[in-house]
């Protein structure tokens, strides 16, 4: 008997063992960047994310003159309820961890190198700065000039070939000041994929990325700093494109961005799987995640904007984006003043709008989702974005009595652009072989299914989000404890009788 236990116990362990060290397919865990509890005014984000909307502008006027490609800058204090998404990923061999912003408004996969000047050393954030060097690392080989890759990203970026034997370098200069140089390389990345019956197991794909050796400006803030930028666009040196062009993963992506609690969430490098989701065909030609955005209402009221203020350009300065680097929602100028007059209408009977810092807030003493009316965002194709109001107003501070709520909607230029403000609670799907983008609402602290293709007979699994590393930390201490407990009792079990 005791040894039917022994063989049972040790079943148990080793699928526990098992499930936990393996984890599910081709999925990058999210985290946020700045802590739900943490707070500071509303213009810290719009400081963020303008000088983030300079650069994007600056790419899309010089984009006929093969522009620079954009990069993000983070912000210099954490934001009030909503911020940065990043995950980490592993490079090299031996492979080292990376901390790298998702970034779906950019192209390439970048970190900090050994060899970087001006590259912080410390950073405020609740992680260990890595720096890689590519001579450490048996399987990484540097991009010459001589090379068809380093001709090809001459053609798409600012690029310096002294000579054939040069390193291929970049330099990517932002319309903020700031920016970072460097070289081409290829090395391994290290992906957990599904296979066989729902399980998972760690596979490698080559890939060419950045090595950054300098950076200036907004780059250099050590309070908010981080590895790096692993770029989600449609770009070649995108690392879905790199990747799903070797048949690693599918032409497709998604994500899942918790904005409860404190965050976190998921990026799968496929398809999550959950009923219900809308569909809007991406604007062709376009460099970003372009959507057709037809008109907005504000309950059961379209707001008078002219059609034409959301229409795509060939120039990229105007339509509509969907950017996970962008913390707020920023309207195009003629949308802006109808939209806040909108809402100001909608909740006349319950409070009035009071100018500040640039934004309109409205100070309550009830609950803001029985006053404010839902936002319903019209796409291209029948396909509707509504919105509640916790998706479309931050919470500022409280008054006496009650709170004061703020538009999280900005007046942009011409460019409409969509942030983690109306991204984050939903399971968002990049299908780049359909060229379309869906959505649906979902409550991202719970686990997903994914498909590591876009067929029906895919296989599937469920993935399990990570909320923050204090809930990892949680979940390894349980972890820990029933393996200790399961040891104690095998070993009672293998004692001697007495």
């Amino acid at each position: 008997m005791a040894a039917i236990f022994q063989t049972w116990f040790l079943l148990i362990l080793f699928t526990l063992s098992f499930n936990n060290l393996l984890g599910f397919p081709t999925t990058l865990t999210l985290e946020r960047a700045f802590p739900l509890n943490k707070r500071v005014e509303l213009n810290e984000l719009r400081v963020r994310d303008k000088a983030r909307h300079g650069r994007i502008l600056q790419q899309q006027q010089q984009e006929s003159l093969n522009s620079v490609i954009n990069f993000n800058v983070y912000g210099s204090s954490d934001p009030e309820l909503f911020g940065l998404y990043f995950t980490r990923v592993k490079i090299g061999s031996p492979p080292r961890e990376f901390h790298v912003q998702i970034d779906t408004g950019s192209d390439v996969l970048w970190v900090a190198c050994d060899s970087c000047d001006n590259c912080p050393k410390s950073t405020g954030l609740d992680i260990q700065l890595g720096f890689f060097d590519p001579y450490s690392s048996s399987s990484a080989a540097v991009i010459p000039c001589s090379s068809d890759t380093c001709s090809f990203a001459i053609r798409t970026a600012v690029s310096g070939c002294p000579t054939p034997s040069s390193p291929c370098r970049y330099s990517f200069l932002y319309g903020d000041n700031s920016g970072t140089s460097g070289y081409y390389v290829s090395d391994i990345l290290y992906l957990d994929t599904v296979v066989g019956d729902s399980m998972a197991n760690s596979s490698a794909s080559r890939v060419v990325f950045g090595c950054s050796n300098y950076q200036s400006g907004g780059l250099t803030r050590s309070n908010r700093a981080i590895d790096g930028i692993i770029g989600f666009g449609q770009h070649y040196f995108s690392v879905i494109s790199q990747l799903s062009s070797g048949g690693t993963v599918p032409k497709m992506f998604s994500h899942c961005l918790n904005g409860k609690d404190y965050g976190g969430g998921v990026l799968v490098l496929g398809e999550i799987l959950v009923p219900g989701i809308i569909y809007s065909p991406l604007v062709q030609s376009q460099r970003h995640y372009n959507l057709n955005l037809l008109s907005i209402a504000v309950g059961d009221q379209i707001v008078p904007i002219k059609p034409d203020v959301f229409a795509a350009s060939s120039s990229g300065l105007r339509g509509t984006i969907v950017d996970s680097g962008t913390t707020l929602v920023y309207l195009a100028e003629e949308a802006y003043d109808p939209f806040v007059n909108s809402v100001a209408n909608a909740v006349s009977l319950f409070t009035h709008p009071v100018p500040s810092d640039e934004t309109v807030c409205f100070p309550i003493s009830s609950s803001v989702d029985e006053i404010f009316p839902p936002v319903t965002l019209y796409f291209e194709g029948d396909a509707p974005m509504v919105l509640k109001p916790r998706d479309y107003l931050v919470q500022r501070h409280y008054t006496d009595g009650g709170a004061e709520w703020c538009l999280g909607f900005q007046k942009g230029q011409g460019l409409t652009i969509l942030g983690d403000l109306v991204l984050k609670d939903k399971v968002i799907i990049y299908d780049l072989a359909r060229q379309r983008l869906g959505w649906v609402n979902y409550d991202c602290s719970s686990p997903v299914n994914v498909s590591s293709t876009t067929s029906k007979d895919s296989v599937t699994g469920e993935r399990h989000v990570s909320n923050s590393p204090r809930a990892s930390l949680f979940k390894l201490t349980t972890s820990i404890t029933l393996y200790i407990l399961l040891f104690t009792i095998w070993f009672l079990l293998l004692s001697p009788q007495h």
